[in-house]
């Protein structure tokens, strides 16, 4: 990196302290992860200095020659990995993604049915605060308040009364799988849509640890990080039925060109997913999630649900007598990375929420296992006991750096 610090020696500094703190803490975000040298590699190509409007062989701009094959490669991959009939690497993130999604298949104003944000849906499935609840008449269904679990009855119920054109199914932050079966039976009795929105567990259902939505939908949109461990972009999975529909919606309907670079990365992510050692990955994924969820329950918090199917934890932190925001602040000063995030039967603002949501995909990466769960459920528990103690919060920053440095975390420098 010397021409970078060269140039600008102010950015180059940043990048050498985050990857020192990549390196040195250990990343619960369950939305994190380590993309490959490979991955990093291709998203800092040349690639970055075009501009593709359109598609392979129907470009809107010439000298495409290289650039054609590099989004072949992603859009066959993809096809492949997922065993879908179409796929559009193009989507710059998973909001434009599931934008695009809503303009294939909605006018305004029409209704959709999402999980609602503090039971674990997202932004983008129709919360007020997003463009797909202002745009559209958003309905929400919850999580059962007894059992922290998706309520299958209700759902139908609530697309019986409100007769959606889009059912979304998908989370942020819920710890279980879906049964898409179910889901596509209500959306075929009301005759809609079914959208699964599989960004947070793509990685687990390339790595056959997941059941897989493609079947079961008419479209499924995914980032290409978390689970995955691609770079920060997006896909769409669908039927052959709606390809044409989709991939008008994506480009010109949402956004101009791709970002080639970003292509290129994806392409080497899925080549990547598809090799054997990535499903043994998907399944450490979920065994450490397991892991640590039971090593966090034997200490007293209070797991949403129960547990984990998947590769994530939702920690309700009522009965520890701290609020989430605090809690993540005192993690992270000792060196353990997570976000605060909002419970079923919220009582908080969502800026200081009452819950922790942990995830292991970055872990993983690093090849932690069980046996580091123990010891990271251990610090956590700590940590927040300790949350006003400055001197404790660093002795556990030290042992965490020290344990980092057994584990090197994979395309760092």
């Amino acid at each position: 990196m010397r021409p970078l610090s060269a140039v600008d020696p102010e950015i180059f500094a940043l990048v050498q302290s985050e990857e020192r703190y990549q390196r040195e803490t250990i990343r619960l975000i369950a939305s994190e992860n380590y993309a490959s040298r490979a991955v990093l590699e291709a998203s800092g190509t040349v690639f970055t200095n075009k501009y593709s409007e359109g598609y392979p062989g129907a470009r809107f701009y010439q000298g495409q020659r290289y650039v054609d094959p590099v989004e072949q490669l992603a859009v066959e991959r993809a096809k492949k990995l997922f065993g879908a009939e179409h796929a559009n690497v193009q989507p710059y993130s998973g909001s434009p993604a599931n934008l695009a999604v809503y303009l294939a298949f909605l006018q305004p104003g029409d209704t959709i049915l999402g999980l609602d944000l503090p039971h674990g849906g997202h932004l983008t499935h129709g919360a007020r605060a997003s463009i797909s609840g202002k745009y559209f008449r958003s309905v929400a269904y919850q999580l059962d308040p007894r059992t922290g679990l998706l309520d299958y009855d209700a759902i139908r119920r609530l697309a019986l009364e409100h007769r959606p054109r889009i059912v979304v199914a998908g989370h942020s932050a819920y710890p279980r799988q879906l049964d898409f079966g179910r889901f596509r039976a209500i959306a075929d009795e009301v005759g809609a849509v079914l959208f699964v929105d599989m960004a947070h567990f793509a990685g687990l259902v390339a790595g056959g640890v997941h059941p897989s939505p493609v079947p079961f939908s008419d479209v499924v949109s995914t980032t290409t990080h978390k689970t995955l461990r691609g770079p920060r972009g997006a896909m769409i999975l669908c039927k052959a039925q709606h390809a044409k529909a989709i991939d008008r919606a994506v480009f010109p309907g949402v956004q101009g060109g791709p970002h080639n670079h970003t292509t290129a990365a994806i392409a080497v992510a899925l080549g990547e997913a598809l090799q054997p050692s990535f499903r043994d990955y998907a399944r450490r994924v979920i065994e450490n999630a397991r892991a640590l969820g039971a090593a966090l329950a034997a200490r007293g918090f209070d797991l949403v649900s129960g547990g984990t199917d998947n590769h994530l934890l939702l920690v309700d932190l009522r009965n520890k007598g701290i609020p989430g925001k605090p809690a993540a602040v005192a993690m992270e000063r000792a060196g353990l990375v997570a976000n605060c995030n909002t419970v079923p039967g919220e009582t908080r603002k969502a800026s200081d929420p009452s819950g922790l949501r942990l995830g292991t995909p970055a872990v993983t990466s690093r090849g932690l296992g069980p046996a580091e769960m123990e010891r990271i459920a251990a610090w956590i528990d700590l940590a927040i006991r300790k949350a006003e103690d400055a001197q404790a919060l660093e002795g556990i920053a030290g042992e965490v750096r020290e344990l980092c440095r057994g584990f090197p975390a994979p395309g760092l420098a």
